[in-house]
């Protein structure tokens, strides 16, 4: 019987320790870490800046505010974590779609707000694999500009050049 109570504590502390896990992903999508832009000295000019979503959520969505660090990496190369989804259905890889902070944003509704939404139009029609269970990283040229998709409203566009797996 104390055996039987002692397993449902561990498996009860085991659940708790993995649903708090699961929660910090939420919170802080792929990026894992909460700082809006990261960076180091030994990073050339043409590397990409690293961008959170916690910068992007700066975004003023309903007015078109941004921050002046947001509004900095307009029209910038800029490398975002996220997860991948398809703008067709059954999409193995895709020229378009949407990157989103954590997974399965998007294929509920309502779907996150055009600040946590961000628009992937692939250069000269490459094509990116589209694996919505797994992090990715998008490299692109940033567009801070609402733009409408069959999922609502996305605060933000990027016209891609690498789609990779997340590495941190």
């Amino acid at each position: 019987m104390i055996g039987g109570f002692l397993m449902k504590a561990a498996s009860r502390r085991l659940f708790s320790a993995a649903a708090s896990v699961l929660l910090a992903a939420t919170l802080f999508g792929a990026g894992g870490q909460p700082e809006a832009v990261t960076g180091s000295p030994a990073v050339s000019p043409d590397d990409p800046t690293e961008v959170g979503w916690r910068l992007l959520a700066k975004l003023n969505y309903r007015t078109g505010e941004k921050t002046e660090e947001l509004a900095a990496l307009d029209g910038k190369l800029v490398k975002i974590p996220g997860f991948t989804v398809p703008l067709e259905d059954f999409a193995s890889s895709a020229t378009e779609f949407l990157l989103v902070p954590y997974v399965g944003a998007c294929i509920h509704t309502p779907p996150p707000p055009p600040n946590q939404l961000v628009y992937i139009e692939m250069d000269d029609g490459k094509r990116a694999k589209m694996d919505g269970w797994n992090p990715v990283w998008v490299e692109g040229v940033l567009s801070i500009e609402m733009t409408e998709s069959v999922y609502g409203h996305v605060g933000f566009t990027i016209s891609g050049q690498r789609v990779y797996p997340y590495e941190s």
